[in-house]
């Protein structure tokens, strides 16, 4: 079964989705939560199974689908992807046990569970076709939760989201061809493994066109300034559970192709763009900060904060470093955990009040103490308080990047304090002040189900804060491989500068009277 859990954790969901058309609707939910635990318990056994001193794939797959163009189903996991598929089959789980009453639920569930096939297929793929195929399949069930179960303006959001991403996939997909055609002309034959283009070294010229081709799909999914109109959008029009799988995994698929394709692909392009990508994260960290600020509806204030935290994300992986990429792969995951935690509170008090307006609230601590307790612990998490999960990814990646340039990382800490200024004034408008409305007297504090979502979202805040090395360890040594694999292929003197090279070499030196071994880096 080993040999091919990766298959089966993608295909699950989806054909119980098939079947989930002849269940009744009464039994949907139990139906639906079942699938859901059944496929976190494979992605924790494929935990189980995965040796974490190994930086290579584990658990390939390999299948021709058109052999005679280099079409093939290639899987496999290392350190980078393991953790985000397990984190995927994880708010699927949550999500779908924490559905509150929902017009035509059955479609709800079965939605989900397709958008779950796309996702853990996307963090899987190591064929760019098939990569493709599961990144552009993730649309349509996002675009229908949006437009389906949304608020007023869903149809907007949801064709607004559509055009982007699917546009930015266009052009990522040109660069995929020429990849492939390059291969072609270097080797005779047609292929479009990913582990496979790794051999391929390209003139810089080359890679920078390549690479603004691949940054385009990869920035709009993020999405990066200035391409992230679509977000707020979608997130305040989007069901909470919407809200939930976009911010936790969709928005990590940008991030993660990153680091898939363009560093070990073009890291000559990576090392020239270096400084520009840098800026546009500084301005994506300050300026969406400051929006996040102003706004009055409490879920645009943690749409705004989740865009700025990937701006942190970038810096981290742009950082070309194994602490940088190390640090912004952790935070994805960190960024996952905690934004899906805020947007699943956002939609307790929503549920009950049916308004997101922070000035209709006030005094809540008093009347909800557990909810304000989980919300407390959460946005500190957000704000990168030491001991939660979000510290450990943001350090790590401010580290990294502090090692290219001071000034920069600089600018990026004090902008993540403007962060902790407008989530905590948010908390402050929302649960404390003697004056509490009529309509908040009598609210009901978390159900048994919404605790069976939260707790344990905040015990995992908390456990990876303190202890992150059962996930720390395995993206490290993943990273190390393709840090390694970039300094070996950078041609220009402006990559080998930016790009540590990891392996110690021993270096003969030979003199008249003696030969001595002396070890360099």
């Amino acid at each position: 079964m080993m040999d091919h859990i990766l298959s089966i954790l993608i295909f699950f969901p989806a054909l119980a989705g098939i079947l989930g058309f002849i269940i009744q609707k009464d039994s949907i939910r139990a139906y639906g939560v079942s699938v859901a635990v059944v496929e976190f318990t494979l992605s924790l056994w494929l935990w189980f199974a995965f040796d974490g001193n190994v930086s290579g794939m584990q658990f390939m797959e390999n299948l021709p689908l058109v052999p005679s163009y280099g079409i093939n189903y290639i899987l496999g996991v290392d350190g980078i992807s393991l953790f985000i598929i397990i984190l995927a089959s994880f708010f699927t789980m949550i999500g779908i046990a924490s559905l509150t009453d929902t017009p035509n639920e059955k479609n709800m569930i079965i939605t989900l569970l397709f958008l779950q096939m796309t996702m853990v297929g996307v963090f899987a793929a190591l064929d760019a076709i098939v990569f493709y195929v599961f990144w552009e399949l993730s649309l349509v069930p996002m675009v229908y939760i949006i437009g389906a179960w949304g608020g007023p303006l869903r149809i907007y959001a949801s064709i607004k989201f559509f055009l982007y991403t699917f546009a930015g996939s266009l052009v990522m997909l040109v660069g995929m061809l020429f990849m492939a055609f390059f291969y072609y002309q270097a080797t005779g034959t047609w292929s479009f493994s990913i582990l496979e283009w790794y051999r391929l070294i390209l003139p810089e010229s080359f890679q920078l066109w390549l690479f603004v081709a691949f940054f385009i799909g990869f920035a709009i999914k993020v999405p990066m300034f200035p391409f992230h109109t679509w977000l707020p959008y979608a997130h305040g029009q989007a069901p909470t559970i919407g809200s939930v799988i976009l911010a936790a995994i969709l928005l990590k698929m940008g991030t993660y192709a990153f680091i898939r394709f363009s560093l070990p692909l073009f890291p000559d392009a990576s090392a020239f763009f270096m400084v520009p990508i840098a800026i546009i994260a500084i301005i994506m960290i300050i300026y969406t900060a400051m929006v996040a600020y102003a706004q009055e509806d409490v879920k645009q204030v943690v749409a705004y904060s989740s865009i700025s935290h990937m701006g942190v994300i970038i810096l981290g992986t742009f950082a070309l470093n194994v602490e940088g990429i190390s640090g912004s792969i952790f935070l994805m995951i960190a960024h996952g955990v905690v934004s899906g935690a805020l947007f699943l509170l956002v939609g307790v008090i929503y549920d009950r009040r049916h308004t997101k307006l922070m000035s209709e609230f006030g005094g809540l601590a008093n009347v909800m103490p557990r909810y304000a307790t989980i919300f407390g612990i959460m946005l500190m998490a957000s704000v990168g308080m030491p001991l939660t999960i979000n510290f450990v990814g943001e350090f790590l990646s401010l580290l990294g990047f502090y090692n290219q340039s001071h000034m920069l990382t600089l600018l990026a800490g004090t902008a993540i304090i403007v962060g902790a200024i407008y989530m905590l004034s948010a908390y402050k408008k929302m649960f404390f002040g003697n004056e509490i409305k009529e309509e908040n007297k009598n609210l009901p504090d978390v159900s048994k189900r919404e605790l069976i979502a939260l707790l344990p979202l905040a015990v995992i805040t908390i456990w990876l804060g303190v202890y992150p090395k059962p996930v720390l360890g395995p993206i490290d040594n993943s990273v190390k491989a393709i840090v390694q694999l970039m300094h070996n292929k950078s041609q220009s003197d402006l990559a080998k500068e930016r790009i540590p090279n990891l392996v110690k070499t021993k270096e003969i030196v030979i003199d008249e009277d003696e030969t001595s071994t002396e070890e360099a880096h």
